[in-house]
This record gives C-alpha cells, structure tokens and sequence, in this order.
C-alpha cells in the first residue's frame, strides 16, 4: 500500500516520557501532518523501534550556536576546522568545525543526537539581524535567542532609579525589535564596569558611573520578566565567574528568587535559571585549594523550589571559549596567553573569545570536570537540572553524550579519574569518589527534554509524546532491560540516534542526515501598552547618535526568520 504523506508509526519501542509519567513501557507513537497523534493509517510509514528506547527530541536550554562572538570564533580558531570535520555527501552539505562548528555541522549534529530545539544563550541586540541570518541558515533544529539586557545602559539607568514598569517596557520593545525569547543577564554590571578596566565580583559592588549594583540589576530584572509574564525566567550568568572561592556570591545570587511569585501562564513554575553552575561552585582561596562546592551549592538549589540550573560540564577536551562576561576572557586571556579577541557593544554589551584546553592533568581542570557531574548527582529534581556544556566553553555540545555516560555510569568516571596523573589531589578536592549514584534513562530524558522545555515555557509544544505536541521524536539503539548497559554503548546511542523525526519529517536513520527538515525561529512579542516615556528615550538615543545605526535600522527584518512560530504574550499590569 502507498505511503501517505505526513503519517508515521514509530512502533513497539520502550518509550520514556516523564511529562506523561512514563517509564520505558513499549508502546507506539503515531505521527501525522507534524504532529503527534492518538492514531495513524495502516498506510503510515513504519519505523521498527523494537528493542530501542523512545523519547521526546531534545531541548537545549544554553548554547552558543549563532552571531558575532561565534563568527569570531571560528575566525580566529583555523586549527579548529582541520580536525574532526565532516564531509560532504548527499543530501548535506560541507561540514567543518569541532568547538566552533559552522551553521551546517551545527544543525546536522544537534540532529544526529536527536536534539529539534536549542536555545542561543546570549544575543546582542544591536547584531541581532546577524543572530538571525545563522539561525536561519541553520537546518533541522527550531531556534531561538535571548538578548543580554544585565549590562544594557537603558536597563540600569531604569533599574537605579526604581522604574521597573519603564525597565518592562524597555524590554518589552527590545523583544519585538529583535525577535528575541526571553531576558539574558550575563556578569550583571561587570561588562559594563569592564569599560572602565573594572569588574563587579560581588553583588553589592557598584558599575561606575551608572551607580547601580549586580544585586539590583537582577532584582530588578527579575520583577520586569514576572511584571510581562515572560515564558522563560531570567536566564543568568551570575558574577564572579570561573574563580576560586565564588560559590558564596553563586548563592547570594540564588538567594534573591526567595519569595518571588510567578503570574506565567506558560508552564514554567520558576522565577531564575542560573546557567553553567559548575563554573560557579567553586571553593577555595586560590589556584593551590582550589576545590568542588558542587553539594553545598545543590543543598540549597534542591530546597528552592522557584529556580532551575543547566551544569556547564568540563568535557576535557580543545575548545575555545565565548562569552559576553568580556572581564572574564581577559582574565582567562592572562592565565593561559593564548590568542584573544574583544569587543565592547555600544550601550549593550561586550564579548570575548580565548581558546582553552581542559587537561585531565591539570588539577583545576580536572576538578571543574568533576564539579560539573557531582552538581547533577546531587541533584534531586533533574526535572529542574538540565545538562550542558555551556557550549562551546566547558566543551562541545557533541560531548553531551559523553556526559551522560558518565552520569549513567559510574566506571566510566572511575576510569577518567584512575587515568588522572594527580588524581590523589583529585578526590581530595572533590566527592566524585564518593558518590555511588548513576542516573537512568527516565532522569536524562527530564534533564534533556521534558525540564528544559518546562523551564522555557515551551512545554506545549517541546520535551514530551503527548498527541498535539510537535512531532520532535528521537529512536536510540538501547535496550531499556538491559540498562545499565554497556557505557560505551551508552554514548555512542545518544551521539547516532537510531532515528530523529523532526517536525513529522524522518530527518535522521542510523546517524545519517537526509533532509535539512522545515525548521522555525522561535520569539516572543510582548503585547504591552505603549510607554511614552521609553519611547523617548529610544528615540533621543538613536537621534543623538548614541548608537551607530538608524533606529528604522535597529530591527530584525521579518525575511530573517521566514517560518516563525511567535509565542504572543499579553501584559494585564
């Protein structure tokens, strides 16, 4: 009988679901016209899934995939084209890259993984027209992208004075201009402070000149996301990044979510996601006691129910690191004299770039390695812990099934740790010796699918195999009864999916890419009634020449993103 177009029946695989509370029963998932439905033809094409595990397609809740500090990476690492490149070969096209992968190699591999949605971490708003164009030229993976407002000149100059309506509304209009998804706070008041050769490492140190705290930025960022009613909470890289003895201001900085409320009518239940938290755990005074704080961090993440953290794994590989903490890549410039770019971004932000090379050999690198996994061991909600790698800063994305072996399996850290050449000081520094603990297939599918599209309000359509839900379906050759299975198994499962339906299209079989799918972008656009007082002051800012562009050529064009999928939010303040 004839194939009918749009219908699929992935049949008889152990499926793993935890929005629907399934846990490896064999059952089949029908799909029809890009969607999941409760039943197909007998004419709907078959896929055998017997044997192998069912879940969700994968959501990245943090990555760096796209826009002017990825270019710059790729452009001052040629090295990291060389090795581990693809080929080209029916129906994909040249893949290059490892740390720094181009467009193509990074939606191809998403894929391969099982991965339909990946979050970019930190847009500049000013290029978010350049954000866009890689999005958009991006296959098979929907995308969408969160502007950095923790360093904005409008944002502290609203939040010193108490103006949070002002401060919504300022945020409510940079959305709409750059088709972005949420608000990004990254280093609050040190990139600014940056601009005077300073930081803010503390929550109470003041930005020159702006007069406002790290400790007011976020509070008053955070009432601005409640008072619009955003999908996605504040999304924040928190101060002090990457340096012994940071995991007090990590939890000053945690401390503020206490006994805020959330009117969201998306889903999500939290008011704060602290992003790459192992680069944030630490203990110690300097490089020499430089140490894991991964369970005292965790001890009071797993009692504070309004905030979710992604972990930002050491992956002990060559990558180059990215961020808009532009204080931070100066200092890791001076640690390990490798190239470095920077670059301030008008009145928004700023950025830097340094490769790195994380070395089992090298004790604080091997001691961020653990930090990373105990933070997920000790979790005790992975429905609010999500895996990353901060990529490509801890490692590249391609590594997270290497991560979850090791959280699944417990003689594979074993074995990273023995081959350690100071792995005494190793344990002493850390308690990954001494956890037992190894996660299943039903806690990596809430840490990579059903938490991350809660924790961005995008359950409805991401993360589960509920009928009505976006047909984002991942098969992996692992057999649910023999778990735990094999740890190389493990990852090469996770790396290669079996099969990958994306948006009801069979994109992936046996790790091999066949179509570049039908992929989306994905914004917001905040429906808040018009601010006389912010629109002036946008406008005078354009008009004085603040900025380097036309404020008519400030937005996102609508050709950028084609095929969007708009997630309209109604302000009633």
């Amino acid at each position: 009988m004839s194939e009918i177009k749009g219908e699929i029946l992935i049949k008889g695989g152990f499926v793993i679901d935890p929005a629907q509370n399934i846990d490896g029963d064999i059952a089949d998932i029908a799909i029809k016209d890009g969607k999941i439905v409760e039943r197909v033809s007998n004419a709907a094409k078959v896929i055998d899934a017997k044997g192998k595990v069912v879940m969700a397609g994968g959501v990245d809740v943090h990555s760096h995939v796209a826009g002017p500090k990825v270019n710059v990476g790729r452009l001052i690492r040629p090295e990291d084209k060389l090795f581990k490149s693809g080929v080209a070969h029916a129906p994909t096209r040249m893949e290059m890259g490892f740390s720094v992968p181009s467009v193509l190699k990074t939606g191809y591999d998403y894929a391969r993984m099982g991965y339909g949605f990946v979050m970019e971490a930190a847009m500049p708003p000013i290029h978010a027209p350049h954000v866009h164009e890689e999005i958009h030229d991006t296959p098979i993976i929907d995308e969408a992208a969160l502007p950095v407002f923790g360093n904005n000149w409008f944002v502290m100059e609203y939040i010193q004075k108490g103006e949070i309506e002002n401060t919504a509304a300022y945020i409510a209009w940079l959305l709409r201009a750059t088709k972005g998804y949420g608000i990004k706070i990254v280093n609050p008041g040190g990139t600014a402070a940056w601009a005077w050769g300073m930081n803010c490492l503390d929550l109470e140190d003041k930005v020159p000149y702006f007069d406002v705290t790290p400790h007011q930025i976020l509070t008053g960022l955070m009432q601005a996301n409640e008072y619009l009613g955003l999908p996605h909470s504040i999304h924040v890289h928190q101060n002090d990044l990457g340096n012994p003895g940071n995991y007090p201001v990590t939890l000053a900085s945690l401390k503020l979510a206490e006994g805020v409320k959330t009117k969201n009518k998306f889903g999500r239940e939290q008011v704060m996601h602290s992003t790459h938290l192992q680069f944030h755990s630490y203990g110690g005074d300097s490089w020499a006691t430089f140490c894991s704080k991964a369970k005292e961090v965790m001890d009071y993440v797993n009692k504070q129910k309004n905030i979710t953290i992604d972990l930002g794994c050491v992956t002990l590989d060559e990558t180059t690191t990215m961020t808009a903490d532009g204080p931070f890549e100066h200092h890791l410039h001076a640690l390990n004299h490798l190239k470095w770019a920077n670059v301030d971004v008008e009145m928004e932000t700023a950025a830097g770039v340094v490769p790195y090379i994380y070395s089992k050999d090298v004790v604080p690198n091997a001691i961020q390695w653990a930090t990373g996994l105990e933070l997920a061991l000790y979790s005790k909600d992975p429905m609010r812990t999500f895996i990353t790698t901060d990529h490509p800063n801890a490692g590249p994305f391609t590594r997270y099934p290497r991560v979850i072996k090791w959280l699944m399996n417990k003689k594979s850290r074993e074995a990273v740790l023995a081959s350690m050449k100071k792995s005494d000081k190793v344990i002493d520094a850390t308690t990954i010796h001494t956890i037992d603990r190894e996660l299943n297939l039903y806690e990596i599918a809430a840490m990579t699918r059903t938490g991350p599209a809660k924790c961005l309000g995008l359950s409805s359509y991401y993360g589960s195999l509920k009928p009505g839900m976006i047909a984002d379906v991942a098969v992996y050759d692992l057999n649910y009864k023999d778990m735990p299975s094999d740890p190389e198994k493990i990852e090469s499962a996770f790396l290669r999916a079996a099969a990958f339906v994306k948006s009801g299209e069979i994109v992936v079989r046996d790790g091999e890419v066949l179509s570049h799918g039908h992929k989306k972008t994905v914004w917001v656009n905040p429906k808040m009634k018009e601010n006389p007082q912010v629109k002036r002051d946008v406008t005078e800012s354009f008009t004085k020449g603040y900025y380097t562009v036309g404020l008519t050529n400030y937005p996102v064009r609508e050709y950028l993103a084609p095929h969007p999928f708009v997630i309209d939010v109604d302000v009633e303040a």
